[in-house]
């Protein structure tokens, strides 16, 4: 588990220096754009993230022993709603580098070891299951700022390969958040880069499957992407679905968020 919590943190600090990257070069303009999330802009995708970083470093750093002052959430979402474009887009740097910061410092055993009480699951869960959530977060949301300006980008590939692990290993609960297989008449199971796609009474991701009923063809970051909603034209060029279902039906499964 602690190698997957190291590649979570690799992938986490390369999102942060490519979304940064582009960040500091945008515009007012540009920061009001619409973004690939429905109905937000770049900015409010900025601010989405840095809301996330604020709130889920304080169980990071409580689980560390640091005495972190507690602030409602509803308050640190209202105090980033109510920002200047600018502002959120420069809070999105500022507490996504504290966030980084404090996860890159843990050392091997706390890696391995820590439990973080994230507050709205029944129990802590080890840092793996924190760190892929925020990875999840950032890497379809980086995704919704760079399609803005890059109508042929895609979730980063290294951080499609992790979180594909992921979601076969310690976020996989995530499904039942994201997926809804009523949608789908009869179970199928999709044979998925990296893994395969079970689809019946739950959803869930394995790592292997012999004899699935279908088959995505596509690359990793497509199925990131068809799993959180963002498979869709004209952002799915190249990906089909042979078998017993087709993409439409994912798509059906996967809504987004």
């Amino acid at each position: 588990m602690s190698q997957l919590v190291d590649r979570t943190i690799t992938a986490l600090r390369a999102e942060a220096d490519t979304l940064a990257g582009l960040v500091r070069t945008l515009t007012d303009d540009q920061l009001a754009a619409p973004s690939g999330a429905a109905e937000w802009t770049v900015a409010q995708v900025l601010s989405h993230l840095g809301s996330g970083a604020e709130i889920g470093r304080a169980p990071i750093a409580r689980a560390l022993g640091e005495t972190v002052a507690a602030e409602d959430n509803q308050a640190i979402w209202a105090r980033w709603d109510s920002a200047t474009p600018r502002a959120q887009a420069e809070g999105f740097l500022e507490h996504n580098g504290r966030w980084l910061e404090t996860v890159e410092a843990l050392t091997p055993e706390q890696r391995s070891s820590l439990t973080v009480d994230l507050g709205f699951l029944p129990e802590p869960v080890p840092l793996a299951t924190a760190l892929g959530m925020r990875l999840n977060e950032v890497a379809n949301h980086s995704w919704d700022v760079r399609v803005a300006f890059d109508p042929e980008a895609g979730v980063a590939a290294g951080s499609a390969a992790v979180l594909v692990d992921l979601l076969a290993g310690p976020v996989g609960f995530m499904l039942g958040w994201l997926a809804k297989p009523a949608e789908l008449a009869n179970p199928v199971s999709v044979a998925v880069p990296g893994g395969a796609l079970v689809i019946d009474d739950a959803v869930t991701v394995v790592d292997h499957l012999e004899s699935p009923s279908a088959t995505f063809d596509g690359p990793e970051e497509a199925f990131v992407r068809l799993v959180s909603g963002r498979l869709k034209a004209p952002y799915d060029q190249g990906v089909t679905v042979e078998g017993a279902v087709t993409l439409d039906d994912l798509r059906r499964v996967f809504p987004g968020f």
